[in-house]
């Protein structure tokens, strides 16, 4: 059993900000740092995924959908993805492997909590959608293999932070790293004696979009700044757009 965990999902191969939550001293503090995918694809994908591997057996690694599609691309494939597409093909064969074999889902014993599990879309599909206002009846789809005695899930896909009790199981989604949706900055989660805490890392958005910028050799390095570091999606809109996928409208209020 480990005693905390951060959770830092869809960092999107944005190192800058990864950095930045990384330095955080909880963070710094955790037993594990489980990563809920889609690590790499974006504008740093190399140097992410070297950085990760850098801190050792502490990071548990969990496969989002653009793992998978980075691998398809490293092996002549497309995503259809500009970013993704180009990302996939800097990869090394070691990192193609690393991402080729990791697994979905992961479920670690956390104290206070007791089995967590731990998936990027939904427990039984990497690219499922399920949001924050998703009915109790497609919650219960979701959720339906999981065993009884895990009372906690943790997820990510969407990039919008939250917790709900769905039956009197706790869903957890720490949000996105490297792409955030609602507001800037880098979001995660922190998971220590029995309570979950939603985070975000201040960094000034110019300053993380300038660091993608001279960093990355991405040709669209720029405008991927420019649309995720230093303008962030609204929350509503992704509710909006994410809504068909999850297989319901979204009521405005």
């Amino acid at each position: 059993m480990v005693a905390s965990v951060a959770v830092l999902s869809d960092v999107h191969g944005a190192l800058p900000a990864l950095d930045a939550v990384l330095a955080e001293p909880d963070v710094r503090a955790a037993e594990r740092i489980v990563l809920t995918g889609d690590i790499a694809a974006g504008p740093m994908p190399v140097e992410t995924l070297d950085r990760l591997v850098a801190e050792g057996e502490r990071v548990v690694w969990v496969r989002g959908n653009a793992d998978r599609e980075l691998v398809a691309v490293a092996r002549g494939g497309t995503s259809g993805i500009d970013v993704s597409d180009w990302a996939g093909k800097q990869l090394r064969a070691d990192q193609i492997d690393l991402l080729a074999n990791l697994p979905h889902p992961v479920t670690l014993d956390v104290g206070g909590f007791g089995p967590v599990l731990f998936c990027h879309g939904t427990p039984r599909d990497d690219d499922e959608v399920v949001l924050v206002d998703s009915s109790l009846a497609r919650w219960a789809k979701v959720l339906s293999a999981v065993p009884d005695d895990v009372r906690t899930v943790v997820c990510g896909h969407t990039h919008m932070p939250f917790q709900r009790l769905v039956d009197r199981r706790l869903v957890v989604n720490p949000g996105s790293v490297g792409m955030p949706y609602g507001r800037p900055g880098p979001h995660w989660a922190l998971l220590r004696d029995g309570v979950v805490s939603l985070r975000r890392t201040a960094i000034e958005p110019d300053a993380l979009g300038d660091a993608v910028v001279a960093a990355s050799g991405y040709p669209g390095r720029a405008a991927w700044a420019d649309e995720y570091a230093r303008a962030v999606h609204s929350d509503a809109e992704a509710l909006t757009v994410f809504a068909p996928r999850a297989g319901h409208e979204v009521t405005r209020r």
